[in-house]
Protein backbone atom coordinates (compact mmCIF):
# COMPACT_ATOMS: atom_id res chain seq x y z
CA UNK A 1 0.00 0.00 0.00
CA UNK A 2 1.28 3.44 -0.94
CA UNK A 3 0.57 5.86 1.90
CA UNK A 4 0.59 9.62 1.37
CA UNK A 5 0.23 12.55 3.77
CA UNK A 6 -0.92 15.75 2.10
CA UNK A 7 0.34 18.59 4.25
CA UNK A 8 0.87 22.32 4.37
CA UNK A 9 0.86 24.45 7.50
CA UNK A 10 -0.81 27.20 5.46
CA UNK A 11 -4.53 26.90 4.74
CA UNK A 12 -6.29 27.70 1.50
CA UNK A 13 -3.65 26.27 -0.84
CA UNK A 14 -5.61 23.33 -2.26
CA UNK A 15 -4.68 20.69 0.30
CA UNK A 16 -8.13 19.14 0.81
CA UNK A 17 -9.07 19.62 -2.83
CA UNK A 18 -5.96 17.63 -3.79
CA UNK A 19 -6.57 14.89 -1.21
CA UNK A 20 -10.16 14.39 -2.38
CA UNK A 21 -9.63 14.60 -6.12
CA UNK A 22 -6.37 12.68 -6.21
CA UNK A 23 -8.09 9.92 -4.26
CA UNK A 24 -11.13 9.96 -6.53
CA UNK A 25 -8.95 10.02 -9.64
CA UNK A 26 -6.86 7.05 -8.53
CA UNK A 27 -10.06 5.09 -7.81
CA UNK A 28 -11.23 5.86 -11.36
CA UNK A 29 -8.02 4.21 -12.54
CA UNK A 30 -9.05 1.00 -10.83
CA UNK A 31 -7.04 1.43 -7.63
CA UNK A 32 -8.37 0.63 -4.16
CA UNK A 33 -8.16 3.98 -2.37
CA UNK A 34 -8.77 5.13 1.20
CA UNK A 35 -8.88 8.79 2.21
CA UNK A 36 -8.40 9.53 5.92
CA UNK A 37 -9.64 12.94 7.08
CA UNK A 38 -7.38 14.08 9.93
CA UNK A 39 -8.47 17.74 9.86
CA UNK A 40 -10.92 18.85 12.60
CA UNK A 41 -12.63 21.06 10.01
CA UNK A 42 -13.75 17.82 8.29
CA UNK A 43 -13.61 19.44 4.87
CA UNK A 44 -12.59 16.23 3.07
CA UNK A 45 -15.45 14.43 4.81
CA UNK A 46 -17.94 17.06 3.68
CA UNK A 47 -16.42 17.17 0.20
CA UNK A 48 -17.28 13.49 -0.20
CA UNK A 49 -20.86 14.13 0.89
CA UNK A 50 -20.50 12.51 4.31
CA UNK A 51 -22.11 14.23 7.31
CA UNK A 52 -19.56 14.10 10.18
CA UNK A 53 -22.43 14.10 12.68
CA UNK A 54 -23.80 10.87 11.25
CA UNK A 55 -20.54 8.94 11.56
CA UNK A 56 -20.59 6.43 14.40
CA UNK A 57 -16.82 6.42 14.58
CA UNK A 58 -14.51 9.14 13.29
CA UNK A 59 -10.77 9.74 13.29
CA UNK A 60 -11.28 11.36 16.70
CA UNK A 61 -12.42 8.00 18.09
CA UNK A 62 -9.57 6.32 16.24
CA UNK A 63 -6.91 8.42 17.98
CA UNK A 64 -8.46 8.78 21.42
CA UNK A 65 -10.29 5.46 21.85
CA UNK A 66 -10.42 1.84 20.80
CA UNK A 67 -12.04 2.39 17.39
CA UNK A 68 -10.45 0.69 14.39
CA UNK A 69 -10.62 1.59 10.72
CA UNK A 70 -12.86 -1.37 9.95
CA UNK A 71 -15.71 0.30 11.86
CA UNK A 72 -15.48 3.72 10.26
CA UNK A 73 -15.27 3.44 6.49
CA UNK A 74 -17.82 5.25 4.33
CA UNK A 75 -17.98 3.96 0.76
CA UNK A 76 -17.96 6.96 -1.56
CA UNK A 77 -17.61 5.22 -4.92
CA UNK A 78 -16.28 2.02 -6.44
CA UNK A 79 -12.87 1.48 -4.95
CA UNK A 80 -13.01 4.63 -2.83
CA UNK A 81 -13.61 4.90 0.93
CA UNK A 82 -13.27 7.72 3.43
CA UNK A 83 -12.67 7.76 7.19
CA UNK A 84 -14.58 10.79 8.46
CA UNK A 85 -13.31 13.53 10.76
CA UNK A 86 -15.25 15.49 13.37
CA UNK A 87 -14.84 18.82 15.13
CA UNK A 88 -14.02 16.90 18.33
CA UNK A 89 -10.70 16.04 16.70
CA UNK A 90 -9.52 19.52 17.67
CA UNK A 91 -9.43 18.35 21.30
CA UNK A 92 -7.34 15.27 20.55
CA UNK A 93 -3.99 16.95 21.17
CA UNK A 94 -5.05 17.94 24.70
CA UNK A 95 -6.59 14.56 25.47
CA UNK A 96 -3.49 12.71 24.29
CA UNK A 97 -1.01 14.95 26.12
CA UNK A 98 -0.13 12.30 28.68
CA UNK A 99 -0.37 9.24 26.43
CA UNK A 100 2.85 7.31 25.82
CA UNK A 101 3.83 7.08 22.12
CA UNK A 102 0.90 9.27 21.16
CA UNK A 103 2.58 10.16 17.87
CA UNK A 104 2.43 6.49 16.77
CA UNK A 105 -1.28 5.79 17.36
CA UNK A 106 -2.26 6.21 13.73
CA UNK A 107 0.71 4.20 12.48
CA UNK A 108 -0.21 1.22 14.65
CA UNK A 109 -3.83 1.22 13.51
CA UNK A 110 -2.94 1.67 9.85
CA UNK A 111 -0.75 -1.43 10.04
CA UNK A 112 -3.92 -3.54 10.32
CA UNK A 113 -5.25 -2.42 6.94
CA UNK A 114 -2.02 -2.28 4.92
CA UNK A 115 -3.19 -5.02 2.54
CA UNK A 116 -6.71 -3.64 2.05
CA UNK A 117 -5.83 -0.73 -0.24
CA UNK A 118 -3.46 0.25 -3.02
CA UNK A 119 -3.32 3.90 -1.97
CA UNK A 120 -4.03 5.61 1.33
CA UNK A 121 -4.23 9.42 1.40
CA UNK A 122 -4.32 11.44 4.62
CA UNK A 123 -5.68 14.98 4.56
CA UNK A 124 -3.81 16.75 7.36
CA UNK A 125 -4.80 19.93 9.23
CA UNK A 126 -3.09 23.23 8.34
CA UNK A 127 -0.61 22.97 11.21
CA UNK A 128 2.41 20.96 12.32
CA UNK A 129 0.87 19.71 15.57
CA UNK A 130 0.21 16.22 16.91
CA UNK A 131 -2.34 15.30 14.23
CA UNK A 132 0.09 16.03 11.40
CA UNK A 133 2.88 14.34 13.35
CA UNK A 134 0.75 11.18 13.58
CA UNK A 135 0.30 11.26 9.82
CA UNK A 136 4.01 11.76 9.13
CA UNK A 137 4.89 8.93 11.51
CA UNK A 138 2.51 6.60 9.67
CA UNK A 139 3.02 7.18 5.94
CA UNK A 140 5.71 6.65 3.34
CA UNK A 141 5.35 9.84 1.34
CA UNK A 142 4.58 13.53 1.66
CA UNK A 143 2.79 15.59 -0.98
CA UNK A 144 2.87 19.36 -0.58
CA UNK A 145 0.17 21.42 -2.36
CA UNK A 146 1.52 24.91 -2.88
CA UNK A 147 -0.02 28.08 -4.21
CA UNK A 148 2.52 29.85 -6.44
CA UNK A 149 2.77 33.02 -4.35
CA UNK A 150 5.73 34.26 -2.34
CA UNK A 151 3.89 34.08 1.01
CA UNK A 152 2.97 30.46 0.30
CA UNK A 153 6.68 29.72 -0.13
CA UNK A 154 7.64 31.37 3.12
CA UNK A 155 8.35 28.72 5.72
CA UNK A 156 8.93 25.94 3.20
CA UNK A 157 12.33 25.13 4.68
CA UNK A 158 10.80 24.82 8.16
CA UNK A 159 8.29 22.34 6.82
CA UNK A 160 11.09 20.37 5.17
CA UNK A 161 13.01 20.37 8.45
CA UNK A 162 9.97 18.87 10.16
CA UNK A 163 9.78 16.12 7.55
CA UNK A 164 13.49 15.42 7.99
CA UNK A 165 13.25 15.26 11.78
CA UNK A 166 10.31 12.84 11.65
CA UNK A 167 12.23 10.68 9.18
CA UNK A 168 15.31 10.56 11.39
CA UNK A 169 13.52 10.03 14.70
CA UNK A 170 10.13 8.41 14.14
CA UNK A 171 9.71 7.02 10.65
CA UNK A 172 12.68 5.85 8.60
CA UNK A 173 10.34 5.06 5.68
CA UNK A 174 9.26 8.67 5.23
CA UNK A 175 10.08 10.36 1.92
CA UNK A 176 9.31 13.77 0.46
CA UNK A 177 7.57 12.98 -2.82
CA UNK A 178 7.07 16.48 -4.12
CA UNK A 179 5.06 19.62 -4.68
CA UNK A 180 1.75 20.07 -6.48
CA UNK A 181 1.16 23.63 -7.66
CA UNK A 182 -2.49 24.55 -7.06
CA UNK A 183 -4.59 27.62 -7.83
CA UNK A 184 -2.21 28.09 -10.70
CA UNK A 185 -2.59 31.06 -13.03
CA UNK A 186 -0.47 30.32 -16.07
CA UNK A 187 -0.76 33.86 -17.44
CA UNK A 188 1.14 35.43 -14.57
CA UNK A 189 4.88 35.94 -14.43
CA UNK A 190 4.92 35.16 -10.69
CA UNK A 191 3.56 31.64 -11.19
CA UNK A 192 6.40 30.81 -13.57
CA UNK A 193 9.01 32.32 -11.26
CA UNK A 194 7.76 30.40 -8.25
CA UNK A 195 7.68 27.15 -10.22
CA UNK A 196 11.28 27.75 -11.24
CA UNK A 197 12.33 28.51 -7.66
CA UNK A 198 10.65 25.38 -6.31
CA UNK A 199 12.29 23.22 -8.98
CA UNK A 200 15.69 24.73 -8.15
CA UNK A 201 15.15 24.18 -4.44
CA UNK A 202 14.28 20.51 -4.81
CA UNK A 203 17.12 19.93 -7.26
CA UNK A 204 19.44 21.08 -4.48
CA UNK A 205 17.53 19.20 -1.79
CA UNK A 206 17.79 15.85 -3.57
CA UNK A 207 21.50 15.83 -2.72
CA UNK A 208 20.85 16.20 1.02
CA UNK A 209 19.95 12.57 1.72
CA UNK A 210 17.60 9.67 0.95
CA UNK A 211 14.51 11.39 2.36
CA UNK A 212 14.71 13.87 -0.53
CA UNK A 213 16.13 11.78 -3.38
CA UNK A 214 12.77 11.31 -5.14
CA UNK A 215 11.40 14.78 -4.38
CA UNK A 216 10.10 16.64 -7.37
CA UNK A 217 7.86 19.39 -8.62
CA UNK A 218 5.01 17.57 -10.34
CA UNK A 219 4.55 18.74 -13.91
CA UNK A 220 0.75 18.82 -13.65
CA UNK A 221 -0.61 22.22 -12.67
CA UNK A 222 -3.96 22.55 -10.91
CA UNK A 223 -5.37 25.71 -12.43
CA UNK A 224 -7.72 28.03 -10.60
CA UNK A 225 -11.15 26.70 -11.61
CA UNK A 226 -14.63 27.61 -10.39
CA UNK A 227 -15.84 24.02 -10.78
CA UNK A 228 -13.30 22.89 -8.19
CA UNK A 229 -14.67 25.50 -5.79
CA UNK A 230 -18.29 24.45 -6.45
CA UNK A 231 -17.87 20.68 -6.14
CA UNK A 232 -17.65 20.46 -2.30
CA UNK A 233 -21.07 22.09 -1.86
CA UNK A 234 -22.55 19.21 -3.85
CA UNK A 235 -20.67 16.58 -1.85
CA UNK A 236 -18.83 15.33 -4.91
CA UNK A 237 -15.32 15.09 -6.28
CA UNK A 238 -14.62 17.09 -9.40
CA UNK A 239 -15.10 13.90 -11.44
CA UNK A 240 -18.57 13.38 -10.03
CA UNK A 241 -19.50 17.03 -10.36
CA UNK A 242 -18.12 18.00 -13.77
CA UNK A 243 -15.85 15.44 -15.40
CA UNK A 244 -15.36 17.66 -18.46
CA UNK A 245 -14.09 20.70 -16.52
CA UNK A 246 -10.57 22.06 -16.53
CA UNK A 247 -10.28 21.02 -12.89
CA UNK A 248 -11.11 17.41 -13.74
CA UNK A 249 -8.60 17.46 -16.59
CA UNK A 250 -5.89 18.81 -14.29
CA UNK A 251 -6.46 16.22 -11.57
CA UNK A 252 -6.70 13.46 -14.15
CA UNK A 253 -3.27 14.54 -15.41
CA UNK A 254 -1.92 14.57 -11.85
CA UNK A 255 -3.26 11.06 -11.20
CA UNK A 256 -1.53 9.76 -14.33
CA UNK A 257 1.69 11.45 -13.24
CA UNK A 258 1.45 10.00 -9.72
CA UNK A 259 0.92 6.49 -11.08
CA UNK A 260 3.96 6.88 -13.34
CA UNK A 261 5.97 8.33 -10.46
CA UNK A 262 5.34 5.29 -8.28
CA UNK A 263 5.89 2.87 -11.14
CA UNK A 264 9.31 4.43 -11.65
CA UNK A 265 10.14 4.45 -7.97
CA UNK A 266 9.30 0.77 -7.63
CA UNK A 267 12.16 0.01 -10.03
CA UNK A 268 14.81 1.97 -8.13
CA UNK A 269 13.89 1.78 -4.46
CA UNK A 270 16.33 -0.05 -2.24
CA UNK A 271 16.86 -0.37 1.52
CA UNK A 272 15.76 2.75 3.35
CA UNK A 273 18.01 4.71 5.67
CA UNK A 274 17.44 7.77 7.78
CA UNK A 275 18.51 11.33 7.11
CA UNK A 276 21.52 12.51 9.06
CA UNK A 277 20.25 16.06 9.42
CA UNK A 278 17.45 18.09 7.84
CA UNK A 279 18.34 20.93 5.46
CA UNK A 280 18.97 24.12 7.37
CA UNK A 281 17.51 26.87 5.21
CA UNK A 282 15.59 27.47 2.03
CA UNK A 283 17.25 28.97 -1.01
CA UNK A 284 13.82 30.25 -1.94
CA UNK A 285 13.45 32.35 1.19
CA UNK A 286 16.98 33.74 0.87
CA UNK A 287 16.47 34.59 -2.76
CA UNK A 288 13.23 36.49 -2.24
CA UNK A 289 14.50 38.16 0.92
CA UNK A 290 17.50 39.57 -0.92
Amino acid sequence: MRSIAIINQKGGVGKTTTAVNLGAGLAREGKRVAVVDLDPQAHATLHFGVDPRSARNTTYHLLTGDAQFASMWHTVDDGLKVAAAHLDLAAAEVELAGVVSREAILRDKLARISSDFDYLIIDCPPSLGLLTLNALAAVEDVFLPLQPHFLALHGLSKLMQTVGLVASRLNSRLRMAGVVLCLYESGTRLAGEVAGDVEEYFTHLRNEGPVWEHARLFSSRIRRNIRLAEAPSFGKSIFGYDASSAGANDYNALCSEVLSYYAGRSLVEGPRTTLAAPPAASMIEHRHAA
